[in-house]
């Protein structure tokens, strides 16, 4: 088997159901969705399998949900069925609830950074954040876009924050808050008059 096929020698490429230009919105959706998932691998290989057993198996699941949730962009065919499903985004508001429990309190904003995992997550995050922009922006252009994609790339930049942060503190590195940031976020505790 090649792997080249020379088919999109002229600007074009497949999708599930139909050719479309490589510089499509919704070719630079799922793109961007893989950048993403090649980040996620690259933090995967900076962690430690012991200390990290349960966030290794987290961004496992997500690569195989971004992998579906890039199917499902592109996916063009008239009748369709798409792969990604509201569950994982219930099981990562889960997640992120039971790592904040562990995550030192937060106060200020952060900088990206510490480990160098952190830093990989803090990138990924990043890149989810414009994934997310991108398939908005093919929301508006485009009928028959599945929601839940967008939905899961909201919640996911919110798990990879979460994980960053867990990531430095199991290894005893603080967060690095931005020096002219006020206090902006409530540390959980009720303030008593």
């Amino acid at each position: 088997m090649k792997i080249y096929t020379k088919t999109g020698d002229k600007g074009k490429t497949s999708l599930i159901g139909g050719r479309v230009d490589k510089d499509s919105l919704r070719v630079e959706a799922y793109g961007t969705i893989d950048e993403l998932n090649s980040f996620i691998g690259k933090a995967m290989t900076e962690l430690d399998g012991e200390k990290f057993a349960d966030l290794l198996e987290d961004l496992e699941a997500i690569q195989n949900e971004l992998f579906d949730g890039g199917g499902d962009l592109a996916n063009v065919m008239k009748e369709r069925h798409y792969k990604l499903s509201d569950e994982p985004i219930e099981v990562l508001e889960k997640r992120i609830d039971a790592l904040m429990e562990e995550a030192p309190p937060l106060e200020k904003f952060i900088l990206p950074g510490g480990s160098p995992a952190a830093a990989t997550l803090h990138i990924a995050r990043t890149v989810t954040r414009r994934a997310e922009r991108v398939t908005v922006t093919l929301m508006k252009a485009e009928e028959d876009v599945p929601g839940t994609v967008q939905r899961y790339l909201n919640r996911l930049s919110d798990y990879l924050f979460v994980a960053a942060r867990i990531v430095n503190s199991r290894l005893g590195v603080p967060d690095n808050e931005y020096v002219r940031s006020a206090k902006v976020f409530r540390t959980g505790k009720k303030k008593e008059d």
